[in-house]
């Protein structure tokens, strides 16, 4: 069975018989040389910046397996609450924290 994931705290039609804790998935995103030129002549046009959005979502998604692989350690099928931060440092680069509260459902 897949591991249902989301952002309430309940899931319609399933009750949650246990309540196994916050999991957590997390990854850092820097941004390359060659990709900052090509962005820099994007924002010039304007427009999406198409390159910082696919690494963004490439980056939220590892992050989102991450934390369902330490549910599925946990015995969890079910991930409720979901939240999402993201923080950048001194350093451009941007990390992605992505929690929730592994359940157990039936």
């Amino acid at each position: 069975m897949e591991m249902q994931v989301c952002t309430t705290e309940i899931i319609q039609e399933k009750v949650i018989v246990k309540n196994l804790g916050a999991v957590f998935g997390s990854t850092v995103m820097s941004r390359s040389f060659l990709r900052d030129i090509v962005v820099y002549i994007r924002n010039l046009l304007g427009g999406e910046i198409e390159e910082y959005s696919k690494l963004q979502n490439e980056a939220r998604t590892m992050a989102i397996e991450k934390m369902i692989q330490s549910a599925t350690s946990l015995g969890a099928n079910a991930i409720v609450g979901l939240r999402i931060c993201i923080s950048r440092d001194h350093t451009n680069s941007t990390e992605i924290l992505v929690y929730g509260t592994a359940v157990v459902t039936e």
